[in-house]
C-alpha cells in the first residue's frame, strides 16, 4: 500500500510533541515501513519520520492565532496536491482537527481519525459531501458516546509501544504529569492534588503558543510552581520513559471527556498507576483499586496519591501488554486501509454509523 498520512497542521510529527494525533501518526508510520508499504508523512517542519516525509512552515515562534492558521492550512492544502502529482497515493489518513479544510478532490478513499472530542471540530466535518471520506474514533466509549445525528465508521483503540523487556527503575517519591499545556487538561488540579498530599510534582509538556494556553499558563500553574512542583517543559521519548518508570503515579485531571489517554497507557506500560478524573475513556483504561484509581476532584486526588504506593507494577505492566499494544492498533489500521481501498461504499455497523459515501453524499 501506498500510505499518506496527514499530519495536525500546527504541530510537529516527533518524540518530543506531547501531542497524541502527533505520536499516533509516528508509530502508524513505522508501522507501514516496517511490514513493507510505502509510508508518506505531511507534517510541519521539524518532524522525524520513519518513512518518507514531506513538510510544511512550522509556526515558528509565532502566537498561533486566526491568520497564522490559515496561512498553514493552505500551505497544507498546497503540499497535499503536490503530493497527489508526485506520488500514487492509495489511502489519504488524516488527523488534524482542521481537515475538512484540505480534502483533495474525489477520487481517494480519505479516512480522518477523531483525535479529540466531538465539541472540538467544526460541525461541517460530519455533514460532509466528498465520497469515500470516513472517520473513526479512538475508543469504544467515544463512539458509543456520539450524539444522535453524528456518525463515525468505526472505532480503534489507540495503543503504545511496549517494550518486551521493560526497563525497570527505582521508583521515587513523587508524581507525574505529562501532556499540552491548556485549560481543558487540568494541570493546575494537579499540582493542588499534589500539594495537599505533600507530594512532589514534576509536570512535563509542551506550551503552544495559543493566547488561550499562555494566559492559562501564567493565571493557573506558574502561582502553583515551587521547588517541590516543578515545570520541566516538553521532554523526549527517553526522558518520558524515566518518568514514567521512577514514578509513584501519573496524574491525569482531564477536564474535557477524554477521547483516549496514551499517557495513561504509557504509565502503565511502564508500571506505574494512574489516579484521574472519571473523563470519558479513562474509566475504561484504568482499573481502579487495580492499576490505579478514579476520582472526582483534586481533594480525593490527593487521597489517591498516597494509595497508589500499594499497586503492583507488575500488574500495571501484564494490563498494558494484554490490553493497549501497538502493534493491535497499527494492524487495525492497516486492515481497515486495505477494506477502504476495494470497497467504496465500506460501511462498519450499519449505515447509521458510516460517513461518507453512504450517509452523507
Amino acid at each position: 500500500m501506498n500510505v499518506l498520512n496527514v499530519a495536525y497542521s500546527l504541530a510537529p510529527v516527533a518524540p518530543s510533541t506531547a501531542g497524541g494525533a502527533e505520536q499516533v501518526v509516528q508509530w502508524l508510520d513505522a508501522a507501514l515501513v516496517e511490514a513493507g508499504h510505502r509510508s508518506i508523512v505531511l507534517a510541519a517542519a521539524g518532524s522525524k519520520v520513519s518513512g518518507e516525509l514531506w513538510t510544511i512552515p512550522s509556526t515558528g515562534e509565532r502566537v498561533i492565532d486566526r491568520q497564522v492558521a490559515s496561512e498553514i492550512q493552505a500551505a497544507q492544502r498546497h503540499a497535499i496536491g503536490a503530493i497527489l502529482r508526485a506520488r500514487q497515493i492509495d489511502i489519504i489518513h488524516m488527523h488534524g482537527i482542521d481537515f475538512c479544510h484540505c480534502l483533495p478532490p474525489p477520487g481517494i478513499p480519505v479516512l480522518a481519525t477523531l483525535h479529540l472530542p466531538v465539541e472540538c471540530y467544526p460541525e461541517e466535518i460530519f455533514h460532509l459531501s466528498r465520497r469515500q471520506t470516513y472517520l473513526n474514533c479512538v475508543s469504544q466509549n467515544q463512539w458509543q458516546s456520539l450524539p444522535t445525528g453524528i456518525s463515525a465508521l468505526t472505532f480503534i483503540d489507540n495503543g503504545v509501544p511496549i517494550p518486551a523487556v521493560p526497563t525497570l527503575h527505582k521508583k521515587h517519591r513523587f508524581a507525574a504529569a505529562l501532556g499540552r499545556i491548556c485549560p481543558e487538561k487540568g494541570f493546575h488540579l494537579a499540582l493542588t492534588a499534589a500539594r495537599k498530599a505533600g507530594m512532589p510534582l514534576i509536570l512535563a509538556g509542551q506550551l503552544f503558543r495559543y493566547p488561550a494556553h499562555e494566559a492559562y499558563f501564567k493565571k493557573e500553574i506558574l502561582p502553583r510552581l515551587d521547588k517541590e512542583r516543578r515545570f520541566i517543559g516538553p521532554v523526549g521519548s527517553v526522558a518520558k520513559r524515566w518518568l514514567l518508570s521512577s514514578a509513584q503515579c501519573l496524574l491525569v485531571p482531564s477536564l474535557v471527556s477524554e477521547t483516549s489517554s496514551l499517557v495513561s497507557m504509557e504509565a502503565l506500560a511502564c508500571g506505574t498507576p494512574v489516579v484521574a478524573f472519571r473523563a470519558g475513556a479513562l474509566p475504561g483504561i484504568i482499573d481502579h483499586g487495580r492499576t490505579g484509581f478514579l476520582v472526582n476532584n483534586a481533594t480525593e486526588m490527593a487521597a489517591a496519591i498516597a494509595a497508589t504506593s500499594e499497586l503492583d507494577p507488575e500488574v500495571c505492566r501484564a494490563v498494558a501488554r494484554e490490553r493497549f499494544s501497538i502493534e493491535r492498533m497499527a494492524q487495525a489500521y492497516l486492515s481497515l486501509y486495505r477494506d477502504l481501498m476495494v470497497d467504496s461504499d465500506y460501511q462498519i455497523g450499519g449505515p447509521e454509523r458510516s460517513v461518507g459515501s453512504s450517509s452523507a453524499a
